[in-house]
């Protein structure tokens, strides 16, 4: 089942692109998060993606709101991707235990090893209000995301 809207987000620390410690709960009554799981870097359902978040930063990375985007590639998989395609946001290693995190928010493709396709908007209260959950070969609708972050009053 995972996380569902409504929940209290799970806390989890995990390493950024430049192999730092980010904390989820370290954005709590500071900043709303956009939590994304995505399969592999240097994919391309997942490039489209993390580009879109990229050239539509301005939304999803803000005083208001933080993007977070996970997989279970390395810190330097991440930050070879990163450097390549401009991605200023963080790129989280869910690498080591492999997939915890995905596990903890239901959205681990045990067969395949890696995350399936979702997303969870937690506000700065640390509650989940908003999922999106897609298998692999499917991409998402950010329109939705945005949506449900100008509900919120993130934009």
């Amino acid at each position: 089942m995972g996380v569902q809207q409504g929940d209290s987000a799970p806390d989890f620390e995990l390493k950024d692109q430049t192999n730092q410690p980010v904390r989820l709960s370290d954005y709590r009554g500071k900043k709303h998060v956009v939590l994304v799981f995505y399969p592999l870097s240097f994919t391309g359902v997942c490039e489209g993606e993390m580009c879109a978040i990229r050239d539509a930063i301005e939304v999803f990375r803000n005083d208001e709101v933080e993007t977070l985007a996970v997989s279970v590639d390395s810190p330097f998989t991440h930050k070879k991707w990163a450097e390549e395609q401009g991605f200023e946001f963080p790129l989280l290693a869910d690498f080591w235990p492999h997939g915890e995190v995905a596990r903890t928010y239901g959205v681990f493709e045990e067969a395949l090893g890696i995350a399936v396709r979702g997303t969870f908007i937690i506000d700065k209260d640390g509650t989940v209000v908003y999922t999106d959950r897609n298998p692999v070969p499917e991409a998402r609708d950010q329109e939705q995301w945005k949506a449900a972050l100008r509900e919120i009053g993130a934009l």
